[in-house]
């Protein structure tokens, strides 16, 4: 095999399976068997190991001792942990980008808002289509705010936290909620409703506008706030989770 065919095959091992991880098609904590993925993806041995390791090394996915890889677990702990993270580094970034900002940023900016508003919430619409696309578009958003920052580490860090975030809101807000609220569950309202509230547009545009109007002070504000919503999210489905379960393990020990 030639240097560069051998290149794009491991490219694209790499590029498919991480999408699937972020989208959790590939669930948190699920074996990684070789020979699975290999039928399943079309991939050589090669390709497919060395797309594992980079998704290793990025914190995608773990070696597991004599048993291969596994993909990386989720948690409340380290959903929290991401959280503060996120604080630490998008805030900063965001405020940079605001001073730093010109007229193209600010036409950026304004196009990725208008692209994020045409997209239907996931609790209107929970296809995987409908949640893929807002799930773009919402990064592309964010992605712009912070775009006229200069810090190129941070912009390395901010990248890295939004994927594993992308995780965990998917895998432990996201998609409880919607099963819920597909099955019509009593006693979710709160959780979907903290679902609406955290996709909403009106906070992307109170973003959108504090920084076009270079008030930093209301943004740093804003932006803190908006970064604990998929934790919010999370916490509602937790306790209403909780809640459904009491009464079922009540009953069954009656």
């Amino acid at each position: 095999m030639q240097n560069g065919e051998h290149t794009t095959k491991t490219e694209a091992a790499y590029q498919t399976l991480r999408r699937d991880i972020l989208e959790t098609r590939l669930s948190p904590g699920q074996h990684l068997k070789l020979g699975a993925l290999r039928t399943a993806y079309g991939i050589g041995w090669t390709p497919l190991r060395e797309a594992l390791s980079r998704l290793e090394a990025e914190g995608l996915v773990t070696a597991e001792s004599n048993r291969g890889f596994a993909v990386a677990p989720v948690s409340r702990a380290e959903l929290e942990d991401l959280t503060r993270a996120r604080q630490v580094v998008e805030v900063p970034l965001f405020i940079e980008s605001i001073k730093n900002g010109g007229s193209d940023w600010e036409e950026a900016v304004v196009t990725a808002h208008f692209r994020l508003s045409r997209c239907k919430l996931a609790v209107d619409d929970p296809s995987d289509d409908a949640v893929n696309e807002w799930d773009e578009k919402h990064q592309a958003f964010h992605a712009a705010l912070l775009s006229a920052a200069h810090s190129r580490w941070l912009l390395h860090f901010r990248k890295t936290l939004a994927d594993q975030l992308r995780r965990h809101h998917r895998f432990l807000g996201l998609a409880p909620t919607l099963r819920a609220a597909a099955g019509l569950k009593s006693g979710y309202e709160e959780a979907v409703a903290a679902l609406r509230e955290a996709m909403a547009l009106e906070h992307h545009t109170a973003l959108m506008e504090a920084a076009l109007d270079r008030d930093v002070e209301r943004a740093r504000a804003l932006m803190t706030e908006h970064i604990g919503y998929t934790l919010h999210v999370y916490i509602h489905a937790e306790e209403e989770r909780s809640s459904s379960a009491a009464p079922a393990k009540a009953e069954a020990t009656s």
